[in-house]
């Protein structure tokens, strides 16, 4: 890994910083994309303690933001012309009962949790071409499953609730690794999806009523950020997986996801509204 790039999302915190911690100690060249500035000053401190490797950047990016993500994707291409991995890890769960809207008008879990996926992604392109072997892994969940896909109510305008839209995004995130894959056929690129686990993090520090209560009673049963990093980096940087390309993994193990995340129109029609959504009409894969 002493010799590749490594672009890592809400890499500051959880699983993330757990991801960006392994990666560092194996080598790697890691920009750190956060939304935080002084949250990321600090754990990239402590990364560098940790895995004795300074060749870590920050890169500022609030994910709700399409303009931020355009921006910081210029950023990182400009000071990395060939980016060999890309984990897309940031992730968000709206803490209050009320459905929020980005500026574009776009549901923000949504926003966050797949259309950044999608956008930087895509805007990334060249680096990652420039690639001998580049790897594009995608942070999903087993929460897919308590969704049913519907094409008319991407944007949850009916129905919603903070863990609809959580799962909506991460069955999202299966459609865009299964049509960048078909995408990256031919390509220096390989792309796979995962599950981390019921990990004991940070991320739903501050919900409310029903959705508190469950994690509250699952906590005994989470496992810690480390655990839920272990597919992450398997799916980054191991040999094992350099030929395999638009899977859904769990425990470092290839998994079936349910049948609406396996459905090949599906994907496509997510790819189309998603570029459609974000204005990128010929800057694709």
């Amino acid at each position: 890994m002493k010799d590749k790039v490594c672009v890592i999302t809400g890499a500051n915190a959880g699983i993330g910083k757990s991801t960006t911690i392994e990666i560092a100690k194996m080598g790697a060249t890691i920009a750190m994309v956060c939304r935080n500035k002084s949250k990321a000053e600090k754990a990239r401190e402590e990364i560098i303690q940790q895995s004795n490797n300074s060749n870590i950047e920050i890169f500022l990016c609030d994910f709700a933001e399409q303009e931020q993500i355009k921006a910081v994707a210029q950023q990182l291409v400009q000071h990395y012309p060939t980016i060999d991995i890309l984990i897309n890890n940031a992730g968000f769960i709206n803490t209050s009962k009320t459905r929020e809207v980005t500026k574009e008008g776009i549901e923000k879990t949504v926003a966050v949790n797949h259309l950044g996926y999608f956008m930087l992604t895509n805007l990334l392109k060249p680096s990652l071409l420039n690639s001998k072997t580049a790897r594009i892994v995608n942070v999903s969940s087993d929460a897919h499953r308590f969704i049913n896909f519907n094409i008319d109510n991407l944007n949850l305008e009916k129905g919603y609730t903070p863990m609809n839209a959580y799962s909506l995004s991460k069955l999202l995130n299966i459609h865009f690794t299964i049509a960048l894959a078909k995408r990256l056929e031919g390509t220096n690129i390989i792309t796979n999806a995962l599950h981390p686990g019921v990990v004991r993090t940070n991320f739903a520090n501050n919900l409310s009523g029903f959705m508190n209560l469950m994690f509250l009673m699952a906590k005994p049963f989470m496992i810690n950020a480390d655990s839920g990093a272990e597919t992450s980096i398997y799916l980054a940087t191991s040999p094992e997986v350099a030929n395999t390309t638009g899977k859904y993994f769990a425990k470092k193990k290839l998994k079936r996801p349910n049948s609406d995340a396996q459905n090949i129109d599906y994907a496509e029609k997510v790819w189309q509204i998603s570029t459609q959504w974000s204005n990128l009409e010929g800057q694709t894969f």
